[in-house]
């Protein structure tokens, strides 16, 4: 075979991979019975000739945010935050060196903040971020994206979003589905990012949240963080924060922990709809991590994947039902 001829045939090949590739609707997905489902799922409720068949209006799809749509280990990206802002200000509160719940976290101990309904976690939350504006609050948080790294992949923490993940966000939207938001992880937090990164705007995103204080100040109008009044958005507090700030009923729900059982159930038992549930099972230790029963921090997955084959929902295993991991 001459070159050029070499170099028509290669030409012609990629471009039939390409056109593969485009018709491919979740082309980081292989093709196992996680993927088929979803799809399946999608084409019924859009189809109007089908019983299955969900008017636009009622297509509300919620989502987990971590270990379902970027990694959790070895912590969540919201603790790291906290733990990096601890470390920046730690010059100016020498007071800290007698309070037990930072010095853990300064040593990477975490277990004594996930204790006891998460007390040190809610601590350090507040050291860090009650009252102060919630403008300021922000910019703290977007500046952090810039320059901080995970552990693990040496990468900015809005770059570990999972492609497959994305691509169901993407998917679900073209076929007129509104994504949402409904994560353990702050409200005031995820909303500096989830319209860049994930294409959810700041209004679809729920999360655990504490009451504001307005207050008019000479250069306008502010909010103050505090920690009053605190809501957890996880287990139960789920589906009760989905009615309270949704007000439809989801009917896909994708999550990847027990804490997300409730929102899995909420989604899919008695709904008037078909409706959809999945977990993410972390199954891929050498692209991500691998863990169920036993994580490095939260993400603890027990009851809702004992609970899986009796409510229909989809196990998604990483390692065998994802192509990749992360976007180039």
């Amino acid at each position: 075979m001459n070159l050029n001829r070499l170099a028509l045939y290669l030409c012609v090949l990629s471009t039939l991979v390409g056109i593969c590739w485009a018709d491919d609707l979740l082309p980081s997905w292989t093709d196992a019975p996680s993927k088929k489902a979803i799809i399946a799922f999608v084409e019924n409720v859009t189809n109007k000739d089908s019983s299955g068949f969900v008017p636009v209006a009622e297509r509300i799809a919620v989502f987990d945010n971590d270990g379902t749509l970027w990694p959790e280990n070895p912590l969540p990206f919201q603790i790291a935050f906290s733990i990096d802002e601890l470390r920046r200000q730690l010059p100016e509160h020498p007071e800290w060196k007698d309070d037990k719940f930072i010095q853990s976290a300064l040593a990477g101990d975490i277990a004594p903040l996930l204790a006891d309904h998460y007390k040190g976690l809610f601590h350090l939350v507040a050291v860090t971020g009650s009252g102060m504006t919630t403008t300021a609050f922000a910019a703290r948080v977007r500046d952090w994206l810039v320059t901080a790294k995970h552990p693990k992949f040496a990468k900015p923490y809005d770059q570990l979003t999972y492609q497959p993940m994305q691509e169901v966000l993407a998917y679900l939207r073209s076929n007129g589905f509104k994504t949402f938001l409904v994560s353990g992880g702050g409200s005031d937090f995820m909303r500096v990012f989830s319209e860049r990164v994930y294409g959810i705007v700041p209004e679809q995103v729920l999360g655990s949240h504490a009451a504001v204080v307005y207050e008019l100040r000479t250069d306008g109008p502010v909010l103050l963080k505090t920690m009053n009044s605190l809501f957890v958005d996880d287990g139960p507090g789920k589906p009760e924060a989905i009615h309270q700030f949704i007000g439809r009923r989801p009917i896909a729900c994708f999550g990847n922990s027990d804490g997300d059982k409730a929102m899995l159930e909420y989604t899919t038992m008695a709904n008037p709809h078909p409706s959809l549930g999945v977990i993410v099972h972390h199954t891929d230790s050498e692209r991500e991590y691998a863990y169920d029963a036993h994580p490095k921090s939260s993400g603890k997955l027990v009851a809702a994947l004992a609970d899986a084959p009796k409510r229909n929902w989809i196990i998604v295993d990483m390692k065998t039902d994802w192509r990749t991991i992360f976007a180039d």
